[in-house]
């Protein structure tokens, strides 16, 4: 019998917090808060959830990259990368782990995420890539998950977003991570299955997957 997500979480050491559909900046202000106020000894979260419509710029990002922002929102994080958009429908995972503590870094850290998002494609038989300078996976040249991650103390936060079932249009307004050009694409749409029960199931796979890998 295959572990369950919580014997999985046990066994990283990490503790999983289901948030469901948040505001952005109200996230990342209790991720700040988290991570500045650990110990040595406080326990690993990964925050799993959704966000409100929203446009973020990294620490390197340039607002030139954000063509048209429409009425969504633009906030700038303290996150690594340029531009991204964030909106229902997307998988959120945060991981807000002690890399200090697990003697890894952020290039591990980074590498863990990226071939965890490669194993769950190949599970429905979808062919992944990442790219050396520009850090998510890529579908057929199309960006179906964002990273970007920042390490205080020893500690990262941010961490993945996934494209599942949500509207895209969005990324049309942006050079998505800086690049211009650069499609967006979703498993619905690489599935032709619009299932309300596929985002679910996704998010299982996926959390499965990094769990083991940690």
């Amino acid at each position: 019998m295959n572990p369950s997500i919580q014997e999985l979480a046990d066994r990283a050491h990490c503790k999983l917090r289901f948030l469901g559909l948040q505001p952005y900046e109200k996230v990342w202000n209790e991720m700040r808060e988290f991570t500045l106020s650990r110990q040595t000894d406080t326990v690993d979260e990964i925050w799993i959830l959704q966000h409100e419509p929203i446009f973020t710029l990294g620490q390197a990002g340039k607002t030139e990259h954000i063509l048209d922002a429409h009425d969504i929102p633009v906030i700038h994080s303290d996150r690594g990368g340029q531009v991204t958009y964030h909106g229902p429908g997307q998988l959120i995972i945060y991981l807000l782990i002690d890399v200090r503590r697990r003697k890894s870094g952020i290039r591990d850290l980074v590498n863990l995420i990226e071939q965890a998002v490669i194993r769950l494609l190949a599970e429905y038989d979808i062919k992944a890539e990442t790219r050396p300078r520009a850090p998510g996976v890529y579908v057929d040249n199309k960006k179906i998950a964002a990273l970007g991650l920042r390490i205080k103390r020893g500690c990262s936060y941010h961490g993945l977003s996934f494209n599942i079932k949500m509207d895209l249009t969005p990324f049309s307004y942006i050079n998505p991570c800086g690049y211009a050009g650069l499609g967006s694409t979703q498993l619905t749409e690489l599935l032709g299955n619009h299932s309300n029960k596929l985002f679910a199931e996704v998010q299982d796979k996926l959390l499965n997957i990094i769990l083991s890998l940690l």
